[in-house]
């Protein structure tokens, strides 16, 4: 296949950086897209990696730590976000939600309240980034999914897709194509609210911009559920492949399409949250969950060089080889994952191909800052001290992006989060001055 190769410079938010891309003369029917895709990832994920060793090496540092340290660039403390920051565990969210009288999907809704939501953590904790207050089924919603949160259950698709019809009637009515400026407008608008509100109060951190990947979509609009019909996604790859195939690709576009507006809108990074590891074969995720994440890597990185991407495939880590190769700028670990480990196949990866390794993602335990009358593994303040530090020495100061190995429930004690985040700056400062 022609190809032809683009080396450019960019000035982005400070960061100088060097992008490399590829363009593809290829015909653009589906037909040809299978061994498109996956001769470009191949050759744009080992060219990102040589980028990542130039940008690094080259480039002045963002004022961003956490983009530095994404990008693989020195820091002196390792910056610190957490999943579900924004959320239940906070009081004042709750007493927000109750004032307002509207549930977690009608806030949603209204960038003022995303905006506000977004914000609450940045104003308890000296995290390092926001992240934007949205759910990862808002791309199902934009495709005339329909997503209710009756209480108590969590999000539901209380009419899941249930036969490959459904898929060609979402295409026939247009659904599968993307829109993200009309169907996600405010989501967009929340964004740029956002950004607003960062610099309006001079909280001097990025926003982190995120959606769910393709399959993790999938696996809800035929499951309806986290919690039942959990085998409905692999029953559905298996037993109608050919209509999968279809809906992850669709899926793709929106989700590309998506993190790109975001990124406009004033994302400074990017999270892909393949969420639902737990419920897919190995096999399977190879053959099709990962095509869609390295297209994605791919296909941003293009559109928009030098933004970092992020990737969280919950019980799949084993796949985080797989995504440093797709070009990846950082990799999750849950709680499950062995630290040094991940760190040694990671740099045996990079090493094999002449590049840097990526840079990782977690992995504390959120059981230990549960409070202390819900139990289950909640620690003292001291015993969260210590956890941060084994962590840190388990994983290096640097190139880490200190987070949890699984989202705030609401159970956590806000003093035991604080904690986390003070410890995880005060000795990874100390771990970097020593060198």
């Amino acid at each position: 296949l022609p190809c032809s190769f683009v080396a450019s410079f960019r000035w982005r938010r400070g960061v100088h950086t060097m992008s490399v891309s590829m363009a593809m003369r290829t015909p653009a029917s589906s037909s040809f897209r299978s061994r498109r895709s996956s001769f470009r990832v191949a050759a744009v994920g080992s060219l990102q990696s040589h980028v990542r060793e130039a940008v690094t090496t080259t480039s002045s540092l963002s004022s961003y730590g956490m983009v530095n340290a994404a990008l693989g660039q020195p820091v002196t403390r390792t910056p610190v976000w957490l999943f579900r920051q924004a959320g239940r565990h906070l009081p004042e969210y709750m007493q927000y939600k109750k004032d307002s009288g509207k549930n977690f999907l009608q806030l949603l809704d209204d960038p003022k309240d995303v905006a506000e939501m977004t914000m609450q953590p940045l104003r308890r904790y000296d995290i390092d980034a926001a992240i934007l207050f949205s759910d990862i089924l808002v791309i199902a919603q934009a495709m005339g999914i329909d997503v209710t949160m009756p209480g108590g259950v969590g999000i539901q698709v209380p009419n899941p897709l249930s036969a490959p019809e459904d898929v060609l009637a979402m295409e026939k009515r247009g659904a599968l194509k993307p829109d993200v400026s009309g169907r996600l407008s405010h989501v967009i608008e929340s964004v740029g609210l956002i950004k607003q509100t960062i610099a309006d109060e001079n909280r001097g951190v990025p926003l982190i911009g995120f959606s769910a990947a393709p399959y993790t979509l999938l696996f809800y609009m035929v499951g309806g559920s986290s919690k039942k019909n959990t085998e409905n996604g692999v029953r559905w790859l298996t037993e109608h492949p050919t209509e999968s195939r279809v809906l992850l690709a669709a899926l793709t576009d929106w989700v590309v399409e998506y993190c790109i507006a975001q990124i406009d809108a004033g994302a400074d990074m990017v999270q892909v949250f393949e969420a639902m590891g737990e419920h897919i074969t190995p096999e399977l995720l190879e053959a099709f969950a990962m095509p869609c994440c390295r297209e994605i890597a791919e296909r941003i990185r293009a559109a928009r060089p030098g933004v970092p991407l992020l990737c969280f495939a919950r019980d799949a880590t084993y796949a985080n080889v797989a995504l440093q190769q797709a070009g990846y700028d950082v990799v999750t670990l849950d709680c499950a994952s062995e630290r040094r480990g991940t760190r040694e196949a990671l740099a045996a990866d990079a090493a094999s191909r002449g590049v840097e390794p990526c840079s990782v993602q977690g992995n504390f335990d959120p059981r230990l800052l549960h409070r202390d009358d819900v139990g289950d593994g909640a620690a003292s303040l001291e015993e969260i001290d210590e956890a941060v530090r084994q962590m840190l020495e388990d994983l290096g100061p640097e190139r880490l992006i200190a987070n949890l190995g699984a989202g705030l429930g609401g159970k956590e004690d806000t003093a035991k989060v604080k904690q986390f985040v003070d410890s995880v700056h005060k000795h990874s400062a100390d771990m970097i001055a020593a060198k």
